[in-house]
């Protein structure tokens, strides 16, 4: 694994990358299921906020989940010595490069979601009706980003790997990854992967379902059902601890996304479905005088 790139005078690390390359994936599945779905308004200004508002999320679930790390953490970045603000800088960009929680990060991706979905006004609905069909239409994208994002927690290292393997897909970290596995020189089940597989998936399953008129609602739905049930399978293979009836906490989560997912399918099955009617596809005297 790589956690970082060296380019000449560049240090990247993957896990940024990656990132960047997921809001690239979601930003095109967001881009065409707009024009699918006749809906005029900006899918990369969507995403831009939408993975801003992840990354916060998550991150601040995670550390409040681990308040003794991030306590360490601060007091490691203003340390007496470290007055100057640029080494101050230095210290939050290096506790900020690892250490993310999947639950929080959907949470807030949903509300700035919902919030975009006020703001936009797809196919001309307003209020809540406009947040769901907001949700709805960033399912598939929303799939996509997940799964490319999760390859960036493999090449980092960053401790999303699973339990140690004898399995001939099984994969060694690099001696600099963000957590070493124990021993350093085990193989390891590359989970990242496998949810990169589910949530192609689920994409897939996701577009297709959403080529129909739908109850508004109802796809989001689906997707935290769906999403849910792969992410408490995958933590079976995944090194974090169990901390409640044998579960993880991203397990209790799952199955908090899992039922919260089920309960809006069934509250929104009687919703109004929207058309599925493209944007009409400008003429060649437009495109000839732009």
């Amino acid at each position: 694994m790589y956690p970082y790139l060296n380019l000449g005078f560049a240090h990247i690390g993957t896990f940024g990358l990656l990132l960047w390359l997921a809001a690239v994936c979601g930003t095109i599945a967001l881009h065409r299921n707009f024009v699918r779905n006749g809906v005029d308004a900006d899918a990369l200004n969507v995403v831009t906020m939408v993975v801003l508002a992840g990354i916060i999320g998550a991150k601040l679930w995670h550390e409040l989940e681990n308040v003794n790390e991030l306590e360490a953490a601060w007091r490691q970045i203003l340390l007496p010595g470290w007055h100057h603000p640029t080494d101050v800088l230095l210290g939050f960009l290096h506790w900020f490069q690892a250490g993310f929680a999947w639950f929080g990060g959907l949470l807030a991706g949903v509300a700035m979601l919902m919030f975009q979905g006020y703001a936009a006004k797809p196919n001309a609905l307003r209020g809540h009706r406009a947040a769901l069909r907001m949700l709805d239409l960033a399912a598939p994208a929303a799939a996509i980003g997940y799964g490319v994002g999760r390859i960036g927690c493999l090449t980092s290292g960053d401790g999303d790997y699973g339990i140690n393997t004898t399995l001939p897909w099984g994969v060694h970290m690099a001696k600099n990854a963000l957590v070493p596995p124990n021993p350093p020189t085990a193989l390891v089940q590359p989970t990242p992967i496998y949810e990169f597989l589910f949530a192609l998936a689920l994409a897939w399953w996701l577009w297709k379902r959403g080529s129909k008129p739908r109850p508004l609602g109802f796809l989001t739905g689906e997707y935290l059902v769906l999403s849910g049930i792969g992410r408490f399978l995958v933590e079976f293979v995944r090194l974090n601890p169990r901390i409640y009836w044998g579960m993880s906490n991203a397990q209790v989560a799952a199955l908090g996304s899992i039922l919260f997912g089920a309960a809006m399918m069934f509250i929104t099955r009687n919703n109004e479905a929207i058309p599925v009617t493209p944007l009409p596809k400008p003429s060649k005297g437009v495109i000839a005088a732009a």
